[in-house]
C-alpha cells in the first residue's frame, strides 16, 4: 500500500477519485491499493517557550535559542493558555497509522516551500522512516495530476526546499519570540510584538504616513492656454511655475495682450511598449486592490478558490514566465476563452500564429510558472471569482499581443519669453493595447491629440487661465502600493524591468505578503482609511521604539529572502543561516532591553472610582492599580480602539468625544460617545438628531 497525503481534504478527494480510491473511512480514503488522507493546513509547528520549560517574560532568560528545536501539535487558545487541537490530534493519529501500514509516501501537500514544510514537520514529527516520492503540479485538472503521477520525483530532489521552508521557520521563531519579549520587558506597560518581516513592513507604513503627515504643502501657479486648429482644441502648460500668485496674473495680462503663441521645436519619437507578462501572485494583487479595491488576502483566497475548482493554475507563484515545454499548450487555453462572454471580444483581435513569446523563460521560472487559466471553461462563480478570472485571462491575451507602438509628440511654445509646453500621442501600432481598449495607464495623465504642427507655426491664444496647484506629499500605501514597496525591498522603482531585476530582493514572498499585512491589522498596528493603510496609536508607538533599531532594516531582511532562496538551491548552507539568525537576535534583544521607554507620553490619570490610586495605561484595557478597587475599562469597544485622548476626557469629564464607525452585534455602524455612569460602568450615548436643512 502507498499513503498519499495532501494539504487539505478538497484536494485528497480530487486525487482520490482519480486513483479510484473511493471507499470512504474515519480522514482519509482508500482503494485501488492506495491510502488518500490529508493534513488540516499545518498540524505540526515549532514548541514556544513553554515547551522549553520557560514561561512568563523574563530577562534573565533572554535571548531564547533553541538547540535543538522541538515540534508541538498545533495548538489552540483555551481560556488563558494554549492546548493541543484536538481535531490536530485525531487526524495525526490516522496519518501515523496509514504511514505504519504502508510500504512508501507520495508528498501532494502544495508544490512550494510551505507546502512542503507541512508534510516534513508532520514526517519528522511521526519520527517516520519510509521512503516518500514527491507530486510536484501546478494546476489541479485531471491531466496535470495524471501526468504528476507519471513523473513523481523523489524526495530527496526537494531537500534544499524543506530547509529554507524549516530556516524560514526558525528565523521568525527566533527574531519574534526574543524580540517580542525583549520590547515587553522594557516597555513594562503590556505585549509589543514584533517580527523579522512584519516590524520592516510596519516601518514602511509608519514612515511614510509621518513624511505626508509633516508634509508641508505649498502653492504654486502656472498658466494654461487653449488653442485650436484643424479642427482640433488642445491645452498648453507654462514651464514656469510662479510662487506668487501676483506675478502670474501680471505674466497673464501680459500674453492675453499678445494673443499669440509661437511654435519653437516639434520632437517626435516612437516609443514602443512591450506587453505585460503574466501575473504572479503580488502582480495579481496589486491590480486587484488597485482595480477592485480587494485586499491581498481577499485575492490570495479567491485564486485559491479557482485554483481547487481547477479554473487557474497555483496561485502562489513568484514567476511571471512559463517554461519552453508549455508554450504548445498556450492556443488551447486562448481557445477556451473563446465561449467566454468577457473574453469572447478580446480573443477576437489575437493575431493566431504571431503570439508573443516574451512569457517563455525557462531561467525565470521558479518552483511555479506564471498565472495561467486551465482549459477548464468556468461555471458558476460569484462576482469576486469572475472578475479575478477574467483578470488573469485577459493579462494572458494582453501578454501573447505584440507591442503597442505610440508615436509621441513634444511641443515647445513661446509667448512674451515665456516657454510653454504640450504633448499629443497617436497610436501607430495598438498591440496589446487593443485588448482592453486602454491606450495609457490610469495612473498617467491621459496624452490629448495634437494636430500637424511644426516650428515657426503661429498659434492663436483662445483662452489663458492661472492654474492654482499645490505640491503633493508622499502619497500614503494602499495595500498595491504596499505590496510593490515590499516586493522591491522600499525602494521605489518605477521601471518595470528593473523592478523585475529586483525582484528576488523582496521582503517577504508572494505566498507570505497578505498574511504579514493582515498580522498588523490583527495586532491593531495599522487600519485602513478608505484605500489607505494608516498606522494606529499603537503602530506609531512600536515604530518609534523601534525605528532606529536594526529589527526595521528593510534590507537586511531582503537579504535574508535572497539567502533563503539560495539554501532552496543548494547553493548555500542552512546550518549557517541559523546560526547568523540565532547572533542577530541576540543582538536586537540586547538592543531592544536597552530601549529607554519614556512613560511621560502617557498621561498619569488618577483612578475614578476609588480617587486615589493611579491608573494602569495598556494597548487592550485601562485599569486602577488598586485590585481592591478593580475598576477597569477595555480600550477596544464595538471593534474601534479608544484612543489615549478619550480615555483622558472619560476619567476627566466622564464622557469621551464623537467615536465614530462602532460595529453593533448585527453588523451595523454606529456613532456615540462613551459615558462613565454614577455607578462607574460605562455606556452609549448617541447624538441628538440635528435638525434636517431644508
Amino acid at each position: 500500500m502507498k499513503t498519499i497525503i495532501a494539504e487539505k481534504p478538497s484536494v485528497a478527494r480530487e486525487i482520490a477519485s482519480l486513483l479510484g480510491a473511493s471507499d470512504k473511512k474515519d480522514g482519509y480514503l482508500t482503494g485501488n491499493g492506495y491510502f488518500v488522507t490529508w493534513a488540516f493546513g499545518h498540524l505540526i509547528g515549532l514548541g514556544m517557550p513553554e515547551d522549553y520549560g520557560i514561561s512568563g517574560f523574563q530577562k534573565e532568560t533572554l535571548p531564547i535559542l533553541p538547540n535543538p528545536f522541538i515540534l508541538t501539535v498545533r495548538k489552540v487558545k483555551k481560556d488563558k493558555s494554549y492546548t493541543a487541537d484536538t481535531g490536530a490530534l485525531k487526524q495525526l493519529k490516522i496519518i501515523e497509522q496509514l504511514f505504519n501500514k504502508s510500504d512508501s509516501i507520495i508528498v501532494a501537500t502544495d508544490a512550494g516551500r510551505e507546502g512542503e514544510l507541512i508534510f516534513r514537520y508532520i514526517y519528522e514529527y511521526l519520527k517516520s522512516n519510509k521512503p516518500f516520492e514527491r507530486l510536484w503540479i501546478s494546476s489541479l485538472t485531471e491531466k496535470a495530476i495524471k501526468q504528476g503521477f507519471d513523473n513523481l520525483k523523489s524526495g530527496k530532489e526537494f531537500d534544499g526546499l524543506y530547509q529554507a521552508a524549516q530556516g524560514r521557520s526558525r528565523a521568525d521563531w527566533l527574531v519574534g519570540i526574543n524580540a517580542t519579549q525583549a520590547l515587553s520587558i522594557a516597555a513594562g506597560n503590556g505585549i509589543y510584538s514584533l517580527g523579522r518581516v512584519q516590524t520592516p513592513t510596519l516601518a514602511l507604513i509608519c514612515k511614510r504616513y509621518l513624511e505626508n503627515k509633516n508634509f508641508s504643502v505649498k502653492k504654486y501657479w502656472q498658466i494654461q492656454l487653449l488653442h485650436h486648429k484643424e479642427l482640433i482644441d488642445f491645452k498648453s502648460l507654462s514651464k514656469t511655475k510662479w510662487e506668487d500668485q501676483k506675478l502670474a496674473d501680471d505674466t497673464l495680462k501680459s500674453i492675453q495682450r499678445s494673443n499669440n503663441a509661437t511654435v519653437t521645436s516639434v520632437e517626435t519619437k516612437s516609443v514602443t511598449e512591450q506587453p505585460p507578462l503574466l501575473f504572479d501572485l503580488t502582480g495579481l494583487q496589486k491590480e486587484a486592490n488597485k482595480k477592485l479595491g480587494l485586499s491581498a488576502e481577499e485575492t490570495l483566497n479567491i485564486a485559491q478558490s479557482l485554483y481547487e475548482k481547477k479554473f487557474i493554475t497555483y496561485p502562489r507563484t513568484g514567476s511571471k514566465h512559463i517554461p519552453e515545454d508549455m508554450w504548445a499548450e498556450i492556443p488551447n487555453l486562448v481557445r477556451s476563452l473563446q465561449d467566454r462572454e468577457t473574453c469572447k471580444q478580446a480573443v477576437t483581435k489575437m493575431k493566431w500564429g504571431r503570439f508573443n513569446k516574451r512569457i517563455v523563460n525557462d531561467l525565470r521560472v521558479t518552483d511555479h510558472h506564471g498565472l495561467l487559466i486551465t482549459d477548464k471553461t468556468p461555471s458558476a462563480l460569484n462576482v469576486k471569482e469572475n472578475a479575478i478570472y477574467d483578470m488573469i485571462a485577459f493579462r494572458l491575451l494582453e501578454a501573447l499581443s505584440q507591442a503597442c507602438t505610440k508615436e509621441i509628440t513634444d511641443v515647445t511654445l513661446q509667448v512674451t519669453h515665456y516657454d510653454f509646453t504640450t504633448k499629443g500621442c497617436k497610436i501607430i501600432e495598438a498591440g496589446w493595447r487593443a485588448i482592453k481598449g486602454s491606450f495609457s495607464d490610469e495612473d498617467t495623465e491621459a496624452i490629448q491629440d495634437l494636430p500637424e504642427l511644426k516650428a515657426g507655426d503661429e498659434l492663436k491664444i483662445n483662452d489663458a487661465t492661472v492654474l492654482e496647484k499645490k505640491t503633493k506629499p508622499p502619497v500614503l500605501y494602499t495595500e498595491a502600493g504596499l505590496l510593490s514597496a515590499m516586493e522591491s525591498a522600499g525602494k521605489e522603482i518605477e521601471n518595470e524591468d528593473e523592478r523585475e531585476a529586483l525582484q528576488n530582493i523582496g521582503i517577504g514572498t508572494p505566498a507570505t505578503r497578505a498574511a504579514i499585512i493582515e498580522t498588523l491589522f490583527t495586532r491593531n498596528y495599522i487600519q485602513r482609511e478608505k484605500k489607505s493603510l494608516i498606522p494606529t496609536e499603537k503602530g506609531l508607538q512600536v515604530y518609534e521604539l523601534v525605528k532606529e533599531r536594526k529589527i526595521v532594516d528593510v534590507a537586511m531582511t531582503a537579504e535574508w529572502e535572497l539567502a533563503l532562496q539560495k539554501i532552496e538551491n543548494n547553493e548555500a548552507d542552512a546550518g549557517a543561516f541559523q546560526k547568523e539568525m540565532e547572533q542577530y537576535a541576540s543582538t536586537i534583544t540586547d538592543e531592544l532591553l536597552q530601549t529607554s521607554i519614556a512613560q511621560s507620553n502617557l498621561p498619569k490619570l488618577v483612578c475614578p472610582k476609588c480617587k486615589s490610586q493611579q491608573l494602569i495605561i495598556r494597548d487592550k484595557i485601562v485599569k486602577c492599580s488598586d485590585e481592591v478597587c478593580g475598576w477597569v475599562q477595555f480600550r477596544n469597544i464595538c471593534g474601534v480602539q479608544i484612543s489615549i485622548a478619550d480615555i483622558e476626557n472619560l476619567v476627566d469629564n466622564r464622557k469621551t468625544n464623537l467615536i465614530k464607525g462602532m460595529k453593533s452585534k448585527a453588523g451595523k455602524k454606529f456613532d456615540a460617545y462613551i459615558v462613565l455612569n454614577d455607578d462607574y460602568s460605562t455606556s452609549f450615548e448617541f447624538e441628538k438628531n440635528k435638525p434636517k436643512r431644508k
